[in-house]
């Protein structure tokens, strides 16, 4: 039994589970700032209670991707030793600051945010929440930095038989992270329009009561798609040229013409439905289109395997380098049993089939609950803990 295959399976499985969770992280909470935002300055009622809603489906999402990343980040020194040792050196530093800046100073704030309800100046409150986006957007953008280099290992040279870097610089102005990064930030927004745009659509088609609520959040969800979706296909396309410098002749490889085909084809379908449901927010026509509003709610999955499908494109053409023409994949693997590593695919697979069904549950279960109702107290429940 080779060992490479399983390993390459199991990094590919855990990355894209993760993905997905990032994804809706960093849509959900843009949305959730721009809803506080439009609150504090004097907005409805219903925007501070969009602000509670949407937050705490942020959060339950939030909570969750936090273990898939831990569990992805462990198969580094599990699985793929030789990547480390090889050139650690380099791609730690982004690594390392994510992890340290970005991703700890994001959970304070996200703690600050949700213990602050009530309790601090809405100010400073609404001031979190976007220090909060912020640093998740920053997490993404040293996240991408580090695969980048995987993809194009810029601002190095090999000494000694291990990577050294040249320029700490040349990581941020790497042509496949300017081509990537603005892709997967529109995806992301994509991703967050979409999914408000389906569960206003299930309240609808439940004859909810909360008309006002769900038909602001509905018009905030398709706009937002509609931006997602078109800043998606432009800047996907955008990379082709890239390409063509550091990776020549991926786009060519048998191995990705059908994720690459159905990527590009859901795009355009995303976008064609941004499209359509904007032109019918019109006299709110939209939210009164049943046949549309059963449509809406399974399409939220479309950008989830729009970025599946992207992801295999940018990581299978890689092979069968691990750091496109430094580092073979079958060099970087540790030296383990074939029989090891199937046994921790399968228990990491396992965990993340539990944790992608315990984050379906509590989104679903409050997404069908609703909104609290507008006589609530000011201060709201914790909003991790109110769907368990």
């Amino acid at each position: 039994m080779d060992a490479l295959p399983i390993a390459r399976l199991q990094f590919a499985t855990t990355t894209s589970f993760h993905f997905l969770f990032v994804l809706l992280t960093l849509g959900l909470v843009t949305l959730v700032a721009i809803m506080q935002t439009r609150a504090a300055l004097g907005g409805k009622p219903e925007l501070a209670r969009m602000t509670r809603f949407w937050g705490r489906l942020y959060v339950i999402n939030y909570a969750l991707g936090i273990a898939t990343g831990i569990v992805m980040e462990f198969q580094f020194g599990l699985t793929w030793t030789g990547l480390s040792a090889f050139a650690g050196d380099v791609f730690g530093a982004p690594l390392a600051i994510e992890t340290l800046v970005a991703f700890f100073l994001e959970s304070t704030f996200l703690g600050l945010w949700i213990f602050g309800w009530g309790r601090l100046n809405k100010w400073v409150h609404l001031a979190l929440v976007w220090l909060v986006a912020l640093t998740a957007y920053a997490s993404t953008l040293f996240i991408m930095v580090t695969n980048s280099f995987l993809q194009d290992p810029v601002g190095s040279h090999v000494q000694g038989g291990v990577l050294r870097l040249d320029s700490f610089g040349a990581l941020f102005t790497n042509p496949a992270l300017v081509s990537s990064l603005p892709h997967l930030l529109s995806a992301a927004l994509l991703t967050g329009g979409f999914f408000v745009t389906g569960v206003s659509a299930y309240h609808f088609l439940k004859r909810t009561t909360e008309i006002e609520f769900f038909r602001r959040s509905m018009r905030i969800g398709v706009l937002t798609a509609l931006a997602g979706s078109i800043l998606t296909v432009n800047q996907g396309f955008a990379q082709f040229g890239e390409l063509k410098m550091y990776q020549p002749g991926k786009l060519g490889q048998a191995s990705v013409g059908l994720p690459l085909g159905l990527m590009i084809g859901v795009g355009f379908l995303a976008l064609l439905c941004s499209l359509a449901g904007t032109v019918l927010l019109f006299r709110n026509w939209l939210t009164r289109a049943r046949p549309l509003l059963y449509l809406m709610v399974p399409a939220i999955a479309l950008p989830f395997a729009a970025a599946i499908c992207g992801w295999l494109v940018r990581e299978v053409g890689r092979q069968p380098w691990l750091i496109w023409g430094k580092l073979r994949t079958a060099d970087a693997l540790a030296g383990v049993g074939a029989g090891q590593i199937l046994f921790s695919f399968i228990a990491f697979s396992l965990l993340f089939l539990i944790l992608a069904v315990a984050d379906w549950v509590l989104l679903a279960r409050i997404a069908r609950r609703g909104p609290e109702s507008a006589s609530a107290p000011a201060e709201p429940e914790l909003p991790v803990l109110s769907g368990v």
